[in-house]
């Protein structure tokens, strides 16, 4: 399976941190990609279009200079996630401030992508779409998608609902272009073990935002540290849209979920409380996450597990 030539010599793990609502800045973005990870944010996070324009002038010049300056470690490309879904009335606009940097990575989701394709190729950037189902990616790869993300059961905020065992294979049946997997996944032997399945990267959300570098609530952190599986619940009472969120946040923000899980969206009243700013979403693999710690030191913690991973001797029946 080919890896684009944007990504080559330039990645210190096969590992995008997933653009995350609300999650993604600048400064996650830059410290991810100066570790040799792809790091990516929403357009939405910039709330505005001259937010959007000095975000990417921002990233791609302190990248720029720091790829000058430190020539022998890997400088990871950003990317821009585009929700091209036809009720993004700001994808037009959003796109303009795209073309004009000519981002070479574009990341899009729930929608149909193809024009969004047509225009990245003019400059020679790749776009990458994602899919919860094989029908989605092969409507993807119609439209000349040069990459399929696959957002399985597990990943963190609005997830799939297929083990990523059953839907990567099904995916590479027809497809063997590049293929990144998101789900669950928050060390380095997950990320060895999607590409033995298949991947040829990891698509990681939730155990970024355990980060220095996140700028989220302290709070939110916290909540990653000590929460485990059974704190998450995947409901699509709050966006419409099933979603993992932990439980511990919709009850911090005055809710009562079980109460409000038997209502339907026309009669939801959350009071003050905004589902998308107060309600937290993690993924499955929150229940690995031990520690808040600096980007760079989570790197190498990563590439320290992927490389035991590697290294671990394969399955024998002699007993040895």
């Amino acid at each position: 399976m080919a890896i684009p030539a944007l990504f080559k010599n330039k990645l210190s793990l096969p590992v995008i941190c997933a653009p995350m609502f609300l999650v993604s800045t600048p400064t996650l973005v830059i410290s991810a990609c100066k570790n040799g990870i792809v790091g990516s944010f929403p357009t939405f996070n910039a709330r505005t279009q001259d937010v959007l324009d000095s975000w990417i002038t921002e990233i791609s010049t302190e990248l720029e200079t720091f790829a000058k300056l430190n020539p022998d470690k890997p400088t990871a490309p950003f990317a821009v996630n585009l929700v091209v879904h036809p009720s993004n009335t700001r994808l037009h606009n959003d796109r303009a401030v795209v073309k004009k940097h000519q981002v070479l990575f574009v990341i899009t989701s729930q929608g149909n992508p193809a024009e969004v394709v047509e225009e990245v190729h003019q400059w020679g950037g790749i776009v990458f779409h994602d899919v919860i189902r094989a029908e989605h990616a092969k409507k993807a790869i119609e439209a000349g998608v040069d990459g399929i993300i696959i957002v399985t059961a597990g990943a963190g905020g609005h997830a799939g609902e297929i083990n990523p065992f059953a839907l990567v294979r099904e995916i590479r049946e027809f497809w063997d272009g590049p293929l990144a997997l998101a789900g669950a996944i928050n060390d380095g032997y997950g990320v060895r073990a999607a590409e033995i399945l298949g991947a040829d990267f990891s698509y990681m959300g939730t155990r970024f935002i355990a980060t220095e570098e996140a700028e989220v609530e302290a709070d939110y952190k916290s909540m990653l540290v000590t929460s485990e599986i059974k704190d998450l619940v995947y409901t699509d009472t709050f966006t419409g849209v099933k979603c993992n969120f932990l439980k511990p946040s919709i009850a911090r923000a005055g809710v009562d979920l079980k109460s409000y899980q038997a209502k339907t969206l026309v009669d939801l009243d959350l009071g003050e409380s905004n589902a998308w700013k107060d309600f937290w979403s993690a993924g499955h693999g929150v229940s690995g996450i031990k520690d808040v710690l600096p980007m760079t030191e989570l790197v190498q913690q990563l590439k320290n597990q992927y490389q035991e991973a590697v290294h671990k001797p394969a399955f024998s029946n002699n007993g040895s």
